[in-house]
């Protein structure tokens, strides 16, 4: 029969270290683990207050689980221990550490303010396959002055099992996380999916960034010239600051960018910055910035390795939306040149073989209103014929810089206000010809016309033809309105004939018979 004081067969010490194992396996959450582990050691020792310190990579107290001590009480005391003093004693000699006195010990520290009045302490290291986890920091053993031999005897055991079971935890802990970068790789995949919104899609890579490493805040950084780099998407909570930041580390986000390797920087006491290159291939390359407010320190091996291989996902994803986008517009750019092939080859050939008819039936003509009307109808195919050739040429020979379409835009920006739509023709390289600097001058004059026929004219029709020859380019702005008043001020109107007299230009202005104003700027074309 068990004797007193047992159950089982088992001392009560036994079953009481055998129930803290039970106890510490019970949950794969780290904190949750931690937690339980300095509950098991308390209780296995009576010790009245208790901690696990875990040892980050920079060697200093990363987290600090505690048991005892009130939440008002923690308020009260500060911050939480980075380790120095007996804390610093058992990181740089990972040995169990048992004194009846803590405050008598060479490396004692003290205490901060309105911490709770401890004397007797145990240490003992947590290790994990060899290498220190932490420590277990037990005081107070009630209804004793010190910790004996059997509590730090039983408190190892405990640590050795804790070992085991923080490593189960890890791994764990591992795979979530590899799940929750996985999940993210997969939405910025789906987010760059066509129709592609890259704005939207830079802004999931930050948000999916912070949510999964919990940082303060996450920006996108891509080049804006050579050497300096600009925030084109950021979340968090400190997103505001993402813009100084990134001004201030212009070098170490250069240097991530171009070594492609990660770069960690400590900005301040309290904080550290994480650069992460996205080595996109095809897309414009940029740095990932991931902040980490109030001392957190530099994320562990494996959250590197997963924040790496998640930056190069997105990578690979921003690729695939260029070539996406690039395939795209070699569809258009093939389009265009078999529409420009098909009005060179058919519709141009057809009405010049309508002119020619007409030009013939112009022999056969009994009146002279029927010949007016031919020789206008041939006229006008002469235009339609140009017109088209100057679409073919726009067609061919379409940029991202159009003096056309900003020209096309100015002209459409002035509809509502006329109440018409004035009709614009242009001749002639214009997008090939006129030179960027050129071309904002002839926008700015026609902008000045523009605007003189919407307030001063009183049209209801107005004509914009742009021509341009081998030596300048030729401005016309004419209108059906009423005409150039006497008492004119040519305010705006010296400002256009100053641009064509730099230019070494001229400015034509004259009434238009019945009623009506034609403009012309002429300037040449600078010579190479």
């Amino acid at each position: 029969m068990d004797g007193p004081g047992t159950g089982l067969g088992l001392p009560v010490r036994a079953r009481a270290l055998l129930n803290a194992f039970i106890a510490i396996s019970t949950d794969l959450d780290m904190h949750s683990v931690l937690d339980r582990i300095v509950a098991s050691a308390c209780d296995l020792t009576d010790a009245q207050y208790g901690a696990l310190g875990v040892i980050g990579n920079d060697g200093q107290l990363s987290d600090f689980v505690t048991r005892g001590i009130t939440p008002e009480v923690h308020a009260q005391i500060g911050d939480l221990p980075r380790g120095r003093g007996l804390l610093r004693q058992l990181i740089d000699h990972p040995e169990p550490l048992r004194l009846e006195h803590l405050q008598n010990h060479p490396s004692s520290f003290g205490f901060p303010d309105n911490h709770p009045p401890m004397t007797s302490f145990l240490g003992v290291p947590v290790r994990i396959r060899g290498t220190v986890f932490g420590n277990l920091y037990l005081t107070e053993k009630i209804g004793s002055e010190a910790f004996s031999e059997q509590d730090e005897l039983l408190v190892q055991a405990l640590a050795a099992a804790a070992g085991f079971v923080i490593e189960n935890a890890r791994a764990f802990a591992l795979s979530e996380r590899r799940r929750q970068w996985l999940e993210a790789s997969v939405r910025i995949s789906e987010t760059l999916q066509p129709p592609i919104q890259l704005g939207r899609a830079l802004t999931q890579i930050a948000i999916a960034t912070r949510t999964v490493t919990g940082a303060d805040a996450v920006a996108i950084l891509q080049r804006e010239d050579t050497d300096s780099y600009r925030v084109t998407a950021v979340d968090g909570s400190n997103a505001s600051q993402a813009p100084a930041i990134a001004d201030r580390l212009q070098a170490a986000i250069l240097r991530c960018d171009q070594q492609g390797e990660e770069v960690v920087v400590t900005d301040g006491s309290e904080r550290t910055v994480v650069l992460v290159p996205l080595r996109a291939h095809l897309a414009a390359s940029g740095v990932l910035l991931v902040l980490l407010e109030g001392g957190r320190g530099f994320l562990d091996a494996e959250e590197r390795e997963l924040l790496t291989s998640f930056a190069d996902q997105a990578s690979l994803a921003l690729d695939r939306a260029e070539a996406v986008a690039d395939r795209e517009e070699l569809a258009v750019v093939s389009d265009r040149d078999r529409i420009a092939r098909d009005l060179h080859d058919l519709v141009i050939q057809q009405l010049f073989a309508t002119g020619l008819q007409l030009q013939a039936t112009r022999r056969l003509a009994v009146s002279d209103e029927v010949t007016k009307r031919i020789d206008q109808a041939v006229t006008d195919l002469d235009g339609t014929i140009r017109d088209i050739r100057t679409t073919i040429f726009e067609l061919q020979h379409r940029t991202q810089q159009s003096l056309r379409a900003d020209v096309r835009e100015l002209v459409n920006e002035y509809i509502p206000v006329l109440g018409f739509t004035p009709a614009l023709r242009t001749v002639g390289p214009v997008d090939n010809l006129v030179p960027e600097a050129l071309g904002a001058h002839l926008v700015a004059v026609l902008r000045e016309a523009m605007s003189n026929v919407a307030r001063h004219a009183l049209a209801s029709r107005a004509g914009v033809d742009i021509q341009v020859s081998g030596t300048d380019v030729l401005l016309r702005v004419v209108d059906d309105g009423i005409g150039i008043p006497d008492d004119r001020r040519e305010s705006g109107l010296r400002n256009v004939r100053r641009r064509a007299h730099e230019l070494g230009g001229t400015v034509w202005l004259r009434q238009t018979e019945p009623h009506g104003t034609t403009m012309e700027w002429r300037v040449p074309l600078p010579r190479d």
